[in-house]
């Protein structure tokens, strides 16, 4: 395997693994949102579980045994209500971003093409959650946010860490 298909598998990996952590999470959001608000979880949820779905078959499509998800994931803060569901929706679009980010780097052609289509659409969907927008979604070096931090968390707590 040349070292380009190696960095592309790897961020192919972590884009399936930001995804089921995605599913996750909006099981948790879902679960906390008023009626008005949970169509738009569903459509979230649906999404993810599409992108999670096909990221599994272009990691079979490469020869490797796709990431699995975990039985649970360890969230980035409580959740007790709708107005913490809210931010927590917001907080994974921003987190799948990031991995699509990546994703945007180590492809090319069509998976490219295609990253940056999720890339989009969950910063979309992470400004209609919070209400407003960050410049350049998904690059955490350019919105102020530690890059170091914002690729663990990609990696972590929503997106690999099991609960107990």
């Amino acid at each position: 395997m040349s070292e380009a298909t190696s960095a592309e598998l790897t961020a192919l990996q972590a884009a399936l693994a930001a995804e089921h952590a995605a599913v996750y999470g909006y099981g948790v959001v879902g679960g906390r949102l008023s009626a008005d608000r949970r169509t738009e979880a569903l459509a979230a949820y649906t999404a993810h579980r599409a992108r999670r779905d096909a990221l599994a078959r272009e990691v079979r499509g490469l020869g490797a045994e796709p990431v699995a998800a975990s039985a649970g994931y360890a969230l980035p803060f409580a959740v007790p209500d709708a107005a913490a569901a809210v931010r927590l929706a917001a907080e994974l679009e921003e987190r799948v971003a990031g991995v699509y980010s990546d994703l945007v780097r180590a492809s090319a052609h069509t998976r490219r093409k295609d990253a940056a289509a999720a890339l989009r659409e969950a910063a979309v969907r992470a400004v209609r959650w919070r209400g407003g927008s960050v410049p350049f979604p998904g690059l955490a070096e350019r919105t102020g946010e530690d890059p170091a931090s914002a690729g663990a968390a990609a990696g972590a707590e929503v997106s690999g860490t099991p609960t107990a």
